[in-house]
């Protein structure tokens, strides 16, 4: 808000003014410019959010009526005669669990370095391979997981299943094939998130009080009892909020997953088989030749999708802005 003040003519030298100035609270024509701006740019955003879930519902209405509650509780999608959503929403999820699992610790312990350890010319090296991390198209990690990186890791998988196949997610009925897998899926989604919650980390360990910290070194304690007593309590909220965020950006990821994964679409608890599924991947791969009826089911597919991410996300915000009151007061 802009105010205004009426000016009166210069007294002459040694004289008081004692005159009241009267301000005026109206708006300005640049301030009601600026604030017009501001609400299309948030309408714009709402229509998009809504104009997207009504497509959604609008196209998946069919297979809404026709198979009502039976679509969310299948377990295997056999479509166009009775497709089941959980199989492939389990095998979502699972890649997500299996990214998060290895992006995690990747991640806060990266932002511990960039924020804590790091020489202020590493530290702007590590930031910026974060940074170039984000950049690179979902392709290419797909392509060099699917030609590289189930090569490298064969020998690891294969040892996991021979000796710890007592544990049911190691165990698989097709021992030898784990390149088509949602653990191979898993590894590449989380090298893809890793930037995400880095990034998200890094910034809020670095609005970590430093008189606190300084004092926890003065008072005698060590690096690292300053990172477990002060920065990691602090900044609780942020990587939480930041792991949700990381973990609904795993549950979308489409390319890397359909490059990957198996044609197999069955709930499974063992990550290093062939089966399992994902509903980014069913849709990616039979969409453009299913029929009407059959795009009807895809598409409540994903929006069973996209309210699933929704939750996860809206999880995060609510953490956060939790962690934010708490600590204000």
């Amino acid at each position: 808000m802009t105010t205004t003040a009426t000016l009166t003519a210069p007294l002459p030298p040694g004289s008081v003014d004692d005159t009241p100035i009267t301000f005026s609270s109206g708006h300005s024509s640049a301030d009601r410019a600026f604030f017009g701006l501001l609400a299309c740019s948030a309408g714009i955003v709402l229509m998009l959010l809504v104009a997207l879930v009504v497509f959604l519902f609008a196209h998946g209405w069919w297979a809404l009526v026709h198979f009502n509650v039976r679509f969310f509780t299948g377990t295997v999608w056999s479509a166009p005669l009775e497709p089941g959503v959980l199989g492939l929403l389990v095998g979502s999820v699972e890649i997500g669990l299996v990214a998060l699992f290895f992006a995690f610790p990747i991640s806060i312990f990266t932002a511990l370095m960039i924020v804590e350890f790091a020489p202020p010319p590493l530290r702007r090296t590590l930031t910026a391979l974060i940074d170039l991390l984000a950049t690179v198209p979902s392709i290419v990690y797909g392509f060099w997981g699917l030609e590289a990186l189930t090569v490298w890791v064969q020998s690891p998988v294969s040892w996991l299943a021979k000796y710890f196949g007592f544990i049911p997610i190691f165990r698989t009925l097709e021992p030898g094939r784990f390149d088509d897998s949602i653990f191979i899926c898993g590894l590449i989604v989380a090298i893809m998130i890793i930037p995400v919650i880095t990034s998200i980390s890094r910034e809020v360990m670095s609005q970590a009080p430093r008189e606190a910290c300084e004092g926890a070194l003065a008072l005698g304690g060590t690096r690292w009892g300053m990172i477990t007593d002060v920065i990691l309590p602090f900044s609780r909220s942020g990587i939480v909020g930041a792991t949700l965020l990381g973990f609904s950006r795993a549950l979308g990821e489409t390319i890397a997953v359909l490059l990957i994964l198996s044609a197999n679409n069955q709930v499974t608890a063992a990550i290093l088989g062939p089966d399992g599924g994902s509903v980014t991947k069913q849709i990616a791969a039979f969409f453009p030749t299913s029929s009407p009826n059959g795009q009807s089911e895809l598409t409540l597919a994903a929006l069973t999708l996209f309210a699933t991410t929704l939750i996860f996300s809206l999880g995060g915000r609510l953490v956060v802005q939790g962690g934010l009151r708490r600590r204000r007061s």
